[in-house]
């Protein structure tokens, strides 16, 4: 069984209130963060043949625009820690806003490149990062819960952006359609005035007169100049020393002791893995469907079907995830999950006509749901509240390599074969690789839990045995033979049971 991580929050969160609104902040912002690459897939056919690129080039602005999403994390993170949520989430919607309103102007693919993938993709990040901390701040026993609502916004967003793309390049072609999906994602600024900081009480420091407080900076101005003559004095440099103290305020903002976290560890390779075939067929799936000779909107209508399946599949997943017999097996059931994930994708080639890809839709969404529902609680899981919003900076700057190279890699497996087929047989055998190595080191990595986890209460039982502290009983009873003259030093029956009482306390 696995144990859960600590909250270390100083703080008992909520668990509803104003969290809800929260969540509805949260459901807003990461529906347009993790929607609109592929919404925008829709418009990839006709961006393609407008600028004579290749599929592999086409499928560089969604994995720039992933890649920055991710790689955009620790520095969300910090700003996150440093100015609150509500700022930075409001930022990034601007942001991304801006960036999609510039590409309308665009007159090469580079532009898209750098507009779309690199600023809008930068917003993004400041979207999403945000969002799933403070979630983690607002709730405890139903975070599982408010994570899969939460993450229910994707699926909405993307059931409904699919379709209305397809009527926007109709009407406006898709520069015009740039620009109006450019103004929708000024909503994202709405969603994080809805990030109110949580109120806790803290406790407050207690007042010292002025007198106090000069002596004790006084003293405290002496002991660092007396520890640092003493630093100097066992050979090492000033500059080391100011080196030692900037990674000191860096781990302040980003811990990076989580790189020898175990549980952090099998967690950000099995992504790693995960990630290279995990939005490829995603991004070609309207494409796919298209060259199957599939109609534009039934083409687009696909990933409508996909969404809302995905949107049924998170908060269910969410729901099951917050039960007495999942919760501690969590991790399980996330490996299980990316296997489920991979197999779909296996089983895509079989389908060659409308009906099959309708299939393979349903089915897509459904595992698509359950591995995004449970992206962020599986990390919470490890690492605790306190921790998680260093680890979702680091694990998302790792992450933005196999999102960078995945959509464009299954570019160019369609390019050389001439098919897709291949493509969704590569995604799906990364995906099971992927779920077998985090089922498997996770069962490793709790039997060694629990191994250290005995060691540590045997050596506490030893330690207890060795040293045998007096109860306050004792040593009260001892001080009043003491002030009465009466002989302190016990017999030996007396040894025996003090020693008793001690071990059972």
């Amino acid at each position: 069984m696995a144990p859960t991580a600590s909250t270390g929050l100083g703080y008992t969160p909520p668990d509803g209130g104003w969290g809800w609104m929260v969540v509805v902040g949260a459901f807003i912002s990461m529906g347009f963060s993790y929607a609109f690459s592929k919404a925008i897939t829709v418009f990839y056919k006709e961006i393609q043949e407008y600028f004579d690129a290749s599929y592999s080039e086409i499928a560089w602005i969604s994995s720039m625009l992933l890649a920055c999403m991710y790689a955009g994390g620790p520095v969300s993170s910090i700003l996150v820690n440093r100015y609150g949520s509500r700022p930075v989430v409001m930022f990034g919607g601007l942001l991304s806003g801006i960036g999609m309103i510039i590409a309308t102007f665009s007159t090469s693919i580079i532009q898209l490149y750098i507009f779309v993938g690199i600023v809008a993709g930068f917003g993004f990040s400041m979207n999403l990062q945000p969002s799933v901390i403070v979630i983690g701040k607002y709730f405890l026993k139903r975070r599982p819960m408010a994570n899969g609502l939460a993450m229910a916004g994707s699926p909405v967003v993307l059931s409904t952006l699919a379709p209305l793309n397809q009527f926007l390049f109709d009407q406006f072609g898709w520069r015009g359609s740039f620009f109006i999906l450019g103004a929708l994602l000024l909503n994202c600024c709405v969603a994080g005035a809805l990030f109110r900081p949580i109120e806790h009480t803290v406790s407050k420091p207690e007042k010292t007169n002025d007198k106090e407080t000069k002596k004790l900076n006084e003293k405290s101005s002496n002991e660092n100049v007396a520890e640092t003559g003493k630093l100097q004095a066992n050979g090492k440099p000033e500059s080391e020393i100011n080196t030692e103290s900037c990674l000191e305020k860096f781990n302040k903002f980003l811990d990076l002791s989580l790189f020898k976290h175990r549980g952090f560890l099998i967690y950000t390779v099995g992504n790693v893995i995960m990630f290279l075939g995990f939005y490829a067929p995603i991004v070609f799936l309207t494409p796919y469907a298209k060259h199957l000779g599939v109609d534009e909107y039934s083409a687009a209508f696909l990933l409508s079907i996909l969404a809302i399946v995905d949107m049924i599949a998170r908060p269910v997943t969410g729901i099951i995830a917050n039960t007495k017999w999942v919760r501690p097996r969590i991790q399980y059931f996330f490996g299980f999950s990316i296997m489920f994930n991979g197999f779909c994708h296996l089983m895509c080639p079989f389908a060659n006509d409308y009906i099959g890809l309708v299939i393979y839709s349903v089915f897509f969404g459904l595992a698509f749901g359950m591995v995004c529902a449970m992206l962020f609680e599986t990390l919470m899981d490890l690492v605790g509240a306190k921790r998680f919003s260093s680890a979702v900076g680091l694990v998302t700057i790792v992450e933005c390599v196999p999102l960078l190279l995945g959509p464009p890699i299954g570019g160019a497996i369609v390019d050389v074969f001439g098919d897709y087929k291949y493509m969704f047989y590569e995604c799906g055998a990364l995906l099971i690789v992927a779920g077998l190595f985090l089922l498997l080191m996770n069962i490793y990595n709790y039997r060694l839990l629990a191994k250290e986890e005995k060691e540590k209460e045997a050596k506490e039982m030893e330690l207890t045995e060795t040293k045998l502290p007096l109860k306050q009983e004792d040593v009260k009873t001892v001080e009043d033979k003491i002030q009465n003259g009466s002989d302190v030093s016990p017999g030996k029956s007396e040894e025996e049971k003090t020693t008793s009482e001690n071990i059972k306390w």
